[in-house]
Formats: C-alpha cells, structure tokens, sequence
C-alpha cells in the first residue's frame, strides 16, 4: 500500500501545484464509543469492555468551472482492546473531471456502494470490507481505482479499472468479537500469481423504467471475501489463513417502489475454483406513514437470504425480520432493529441501530449485536458469548 499512497499523494501535489488558488473546505467528526460484552469471553486473552475514538476529516475543492473536483476523507481509530482495531484509512483521496455533461472521470481512492436490501449487500463488490469496524460488513476500504461513469439518455454505465488490492481486516489476539483462531494477515495466500497487484476491473449498467430501478453489473479479480483456511503450526497454535481466489460474478439488483410498499432484490451468480454458485437476498418493505396519528412512519422489513456455496456459509437458508421508525423530528431520530434466523441450523443473528442528533453538532448513536446457536456446523456459533452494546457521542465540525 506504501507505493500507492505515495502515487497518490503525488497526484495531489500536482493537483495543488496546478491551481495556486485551490482552497479547501474541511469538514470532520470525532466519536467515542463504548462496548459492553454481556458475556465472558471464550478466550481469556480476548479484551473486555472496550473503549475507543474514531477521527473521520474530509475535505474538497470544486474547481470554478464546476467540471473538477478534489476530494478527501481519511478514517483512524485508536481501540483499547485489540491492536488490529487500532488503525487508519485512506477512505477517499480522488480527482474527479467531467467531459461535457455525459462523461466524469475518476482517478485515485473511492468508496462505491452498490444494492438495494436491508440485511445483505452481495453486489456490493467493489470495496474491501473493513471487518475490525464492524461485523455487519458495511465499513468498506478505500479502493485504489481509474473508473468512468458515462451518462447517456438510456441510462449510466461505470467502468472500473483496480490495479491494486486491499486485503480484509480482521480483529487480533485480543479482538471480540472473532472466530476462536485468529486471523494470520500476514501471511495471506493469493490464487493469483500477481498476489495483491492483480488487475481486477468491473462494469455497471444502471437505470430506471417507471417504478423500477435496476443494475447490472459484472466483476473480474481477486475475490473482496477469502476462504479462511486452519493451519497447525504447533500443539497450541492454530491460525486461519486467508486464500484469496479468483471471482467472476455477474450481479443484478432490482428495487421496485409502489405506494407505501419498496419490493427489492439482489442475486449473484459467481465462478470461483471452477465452481459455479448462486446467492440472493429478497423482499420487501411496506412503510406505515403517521403511526398513531403521530409524526413517526413505521417500516415493516422482511427479506429471505439464500446462497449455494458448499460449507458453513452465513445467510445460506435465512429469513430476516425487521423494524424501522423514522421519528421525523428535529433531532433525525431513527431505530432500526432486526433478527435473522437460520432455517437449517435454527442460529438467530439480532441487530439494532439506533442515533438521534443533540442540537446541532452532537449526535449519539446505539448498536447492539445478539447471537444465538446451538449447532456446531454453524458459522455464527464461535460468536455466541460475544453479545455486546455499544453507545457513541459523536462531534460534527
């Protein structure tokens, strides 16, 4: 990653250098957060309670024109219970140039979200999951990248071009929650032989027909999710080593919005070691506006998951309930709140979010994580003593 940043620091020395009148607008927030495990954990050298701060500067300059534009957002945390957790980000660090009024051109670190589901993201394919953030998977790397969004009347085409890949985070020796053996990252196994520096690139075709709202996509590269492989190295050492694969897949998402009601689908179909796998997640959420005669819209979600890959696999056979309440009040309060439950194992996966805004530069912020299994076979088993609450205040500047 060293020679990466320092190309893009290069760029943007370039970029300073080429506009004397660049100026910048800062924006950046500071969190403190606390976690509190309802349980021992199953290791004793596993952390406690845990205490932390998250620091997230971003800043960009519009050139005057309105066809350029700098952006950055860097990320760091400094955890008290896991080392691993303790660590800094480029999230974004890009130059955006745009051609006409079809065409922009991006070159640098981006996040690019792709999916429409509540419970699962499995087109979402481009970023690397920072996985020590946490384990719902939506905390992404920055992504080194060349890509071009062309804008055409009958819809948006993105083309991107990754020459460089960012492997998962995963938590320490001391880190909770974890699997029971810890993750050896530095000694990561790639299928390719390019290892990190292969050449992964992806296209997207996007649009809207009535109520519709639908992308295509395909990816070739280094798959974002590695087989973690157990390695015995001694009588008391075990430790899963990543296996980075090759990954062709082949995307759709689909939403369609109706009334009070939003049907919403994402489905893969991927080729990994000469295998060939399908996965989806789908449902629907119907909203439930003025609850009680009251300013609170109430959102009813259910989605069903399903994926084919042979071995333990999360969200293979899974069904997911879940609540959202908009407050519509001053303070952007909102709570969502959900549980997932294993068909075939019978495990229940337990999620709720929460924040509400105190005046105007103050925010704080619930989470809380509940697992429960009683099958061997089941993933979510190693995570069953790591129950935990977790309360930040934010400061937005």
């Amino acid at each position: 990653m060293r020679n990466v940043t320092f190309m893009i620091g290069l760029l943007a020395v370039v970029l300073v250098g080429a506009s004397p009148s660049l100026a910048f607008e800062f924006q950046w927030e500071i969190a403190v957060e606390g976690r509190a495990f309802a349980n021992d954990p199953l290791d004793s050298d596993q952390s406690g309670a845990q205490v932390s701060t998250r620091l997230e500067p971003s800043f960009f300059h519009d050139w005057e024109d309105g066809n350029q534009r700098f952006a950055v957002t860097l990320f760091g945390r400094l955890d008290s219970g896991d080392d691993e957790r303790s660590h800094a980000d480029i999230r974004e660090l890009f130059w955006r140039r745009t051609f006409g009024r079809e065409v922009d051109l991006y070159v640098g670190v981006r996040t690019v979200f792709w999916g429409v589901t509540e419970t699962a993201h499995l087109v979402d394919i481009i970023n690397q999951t920072d996985l020590v953030e946490n384990i719902d998977t939506e905390d992404k790397l920055g992504q080194p990248m060349a890509s071009v969004t062309w804008q055409p009347s009958w819809g948006t085409i993105d083309f991107f071009a990754m020459p460089y890949f960012r492997e998962r985070t995963f938590p320490g020796h001391s880190g909770r929650p974890r699997t029971p053996f810890v993750v050896d990252v530095r000694n990561s196994v790639y299928e390719s032989g390019a290892g990190n520096t292969h050449f992964d690139a992806a296209v997207r075709y996007s649009h809207f027909i009535g109520n519709f709202d639908f992308g295509l996509a395909h990816f070739s590269g280094t798959s974002r999710e590695p087989r973690l492989v157990p390695e015995i190295r001694s009588v008391t050492d075990v430790a899963l080593v990543p296996h980075y694969d090759l990954l062709d897949q082949t995307s759709l998402d689909v939403q369609y919005t109706h009334g009070d009601w939003a049907w919403k689908l994402e489905a893969v179909s991927r080729e990994m070691r000469d295998q060939r796998s399908t996965a989806l997640v789908g449902g629907f959420e119907y909203t439930l506006v003025g609850i009680f005669d009251s300013a609170t819209d109430l959102g009813v979600v259910t989605e069903y998951q399903f994926d084919d890959r042979p071995g333990p696999v999360v969200g293979d056979n899974d069904i997911a309930f879940g609540s959202r309440f908009t407050f519509n009040d001053v303070n952007d309060t909102d709570i969502l709140a959900f549980a997932a439950l294993d068909l075939d194992e019978g495990s229940v996966f337990a999620s709720i979010e929460g924040n509400r805004r105190i005046r105007t530069n103050w925010e704080v912020e619930l989470e809380a994580r509940f697992f429960t299994s009683t099958d061997n076979r089941d993933p979510l088993r190693a995570l069953r003593k790591d129950a935990y609450i977790q309360i930040g205040i934010l400061r937005f500047f």
